[in-house]
């Protein structure tokens, strides 16, 4: 019997879906793991990349890639580099439990993060879903909310850092492509356009994050009150009292730590960063030669924001779309769109597959009491 790589997923998707009730046995947040949600980025993916390959289909130009040592070297790198990025991710979430997970549980929490946002849009995260998973892993609620919380920080930090130095290495000019517009909120604007706004957002986010959690955790829970008494927010009130606890929460755990506690997790956190970029360099050499490693790296730092704002599952579509918007200078003509498929091959669907595989033994796990229902023939 001929199966598909398809239908093997398929396959893993039922068995998720069968192992466990997601709406009335577990918990609400395991709702963006059911089978149509997880389906969904997979469709997009593949719709958008066929698409777009066979309206600009060049079989020349992909006879010409040569399968040389060269090519499967920097191949086995890319791969290489995505294992790091994994590895970084581990190390950070056992720092920041002081080391209460194992290693082998650090690799499914990370796994199933990484799942849950590649099936929940990329303006919402996986967040929510996270702070469940850390949960049960045995940390206490107000203690996972404080660790989901500072991994933002630390991710928002890295990117409005490293935002200014790379341009002034790069040059604006240099990295900004003006040919393409994106409706932002409703609005038609440029890429620089999108990107400025984009930024300012993550700025805002990291301080309010810094005010809350480093200078007045509970200057910053009243406040928030204070903005959910007004009318027609009012509903969402009791949320931002949690949302406040959290804080304090967060603040405690986190204020008194070390300034070498710091570097580790920021190290780790520029590591996982930086070897999420450089997937794309090593790829490109696959093709062609690189001289210009740096541009392409300031590139995606550009397209990261478009892919952040994406109203679909893990920017499923949008990300295949606008890859050789940014990139396409690097990639041989023909290239472009075969070379975004296998980026997302390699960086994006294998976390589909290994959330499938892992999410049914880890619930198992975590609820070991529960007897999951079984499906009959």
């Amino acid at each position: 019997m001929k199966f598909s790589v398809i239908s093997i997923y398929l396959k893993f998707i039922n068995f998720v879906a069968i192992s466990y009730s997601l709406e009335a046995h577990i918990h609400p947040s395991l709702k963006v793991f059911r089978r149509r949600k997880v389906l969904i980025p997979i469709f997009l993916g593949f719709g958008v990349t066929f698409y777009l390959i066979m309206r600009n289909f060049d079989s020349e130009a992909i006879r010409a890639i040569q399968w040389t040592w060269h090519a499967w070297f920097w191949m086995g790198v890319t791969i290489l580099l995505v294992v790091i990025r994994h590895l970084a991710y581990m190390y950070r979430i056992r720092l920041l439990t002081g080391n209460l997970l194992s290693w082998r549980r650090s690799f499914d929490v990370i796994s199933l993060w990484e799942f849950a946002s590649s099936v929940t849009p990329s303006v919402v995260g996986g967040s929510a879903v996270a702070v469940y998973i850390v949960n049960k892993e045995g940390v206490s609620p107000g203690r996972s909310a404080a660790i989901v919380l500072v991994t933002t920080f630390l991710d928002e930090l890295f990117y409005v850092l490293f935002v200014p130095i790379v341009f002034l290495i790069a040059g604006a000019g240099q990295i900004f492509i003006q040919q393409e517009s994106y409706s932002f909120f409703g609005s038609k604007m440029g890429i620089t356009g999108v990107f400025v706004i984009g930024y300012l957002l993550i700025f805002v986010l990291l301080s309010i994050i810094v005010f809350g959690v480093f200078i007045s955790p509970q200057k910053f829970k009243a406040i928030l009150i204070q903005i959910f008494k007004i009318r027609w927010l009012h509903r969402w009130q009791a949320s931002a009292e949690k949302a406040g606890d959290d804080i304090i929460t967060t603040s405690a755990e986190m204020r008194n730590q070390s300034f070498f506690f710091w570097i580790k997790a920021f190290s780790a956190t520029v590591v996982s960063w930086v070897a999420r970029f450089m997937v794309v360099n090593c790829l490109i050499l696959i093709v062609v030669p690189l001289s210009d490693h740096f541009l392409v790296f300031a590139r995606q730092l550009v397209m990261w924001v478009i892919l952040l704002v994406s109203p679909t599952p893990g920017s499923s579509g949008v990300a295949e779309l606008i890859f050789s918007v940014f990139l396409g200078d690097f990639i041989p003509k023909g290239l472009g769109h075969p070379m975004a498929f296998l980026w997302r091959l390699i960086t994006f669907y294998p976390y589909l597959l290994l959330g499938a595989v892992i999410l049914p033994a880890w619930l198992k796990r975590v609820y070991s009491n529960y007897h999951f229902p079984v499906k009959s023939e």
